[in-house]
């Protein structure tokens, strides 16, 4: 069982937000206008899906640049935990800490998870395309870490 809260439906502004990234900086959708804003939701750093999806960003974020792009991940993680996460695999891009799930909530990727037969509330991996002047232009409410990135780049390259 799974269930996600409602995301912002495409042709919609984003919602606007403020978090801070791993080093205390504050980061605003606002600061992504004028660039594509891969805004990615992951449940939590340094785990298996999460470093994948994380590397691969990483990984194409020289083309993603190329293209026009910036790339954020969210999690409810404090910002401690971002700088090791992204110390300990050279991410090239902010990762927000939101730890009262606020933005998370207003993307529509915090809801009800199950595991081991437990029901709990937590992130789930979730991507939005935010086009350059503020709306939502792609969602990917149920992401799969490996390949993503390349999924979003090319989505990227064939509205530019």
């Amino acid at each position: 069982m799974s269930e996600l809260g409602d995301h912002p439906s495409v042709g919609t502004p984003a919602p606007d937000f403020t978090l801070r990234d791993a080093d205390g900086i504050e980061r605003k959708r606002a600061d992504a206008a004028g660039s594509w804003l891969v805004l990615y939701f992951y449940p939590k750093d340094d785990t298996p899906g999460c470093t994948i999806e994380a590397c691969e960003f990483r990984d194409a974020d020289a083309e993603l640049q190329r293209a026009g792009a910036v790339v954020w991940g969210v999690s409810p993680d404090d910002q401690a935990s971002k700088a090791a996460f992204r110390e300990k695999f050279s991410l090239n891009f902010p990762i927000l800490s939101d730890p009262d799930h606020a933005v998370a909530e207003a993307y529509g990727a915090w809801g009800e998870r199950e595991m081991l037969g437990k029901t709990f509330h937590a992130v789930h991996r979730i991507t939005l395309l935010i086009a350059p002047d503020g709306s939502v232009a792609r969602v990917w409410p149920k992401v799969t870490p490996t390949g993503h990135a390349a999924e979003v780049l090319a989505e990227i390259t064939a509205r530019s």
